[in-house]
């Protein structure tokens, strides 16, 4: 699984570390907690990025296994 739909509406993607450390710094976000565990690969993504596809688009198509 390399994406994430809460059914609250969060998305969260899986990201390689050095990705993930980048997009958190870059997009102010933070990891993704389920059920009281922070899920160490996985980073919240905003709602202003889920809006803006482009810039999301990269990070949808990262293979987390080729990393």
């Amino acid at each position: 699984m390399f994406s994430h739909l809460s059914k609250t509406g969060t998305l969260a993607l899986r990201l390689p570390k050095e990705e993930r450390e980048a997009f958190l710094e870059k997009y102010d976000t933070s990891l993704y907690e389920s059920y009281g565990a922070i899920m160490k690969e996985y980073v919240i993504v905003s709602a202003e990025l889920l809006e803006n596809t482009e810039a999301l688009k990269p990070y949808l198509g990262m293979d987390y296994t080729s990393r």
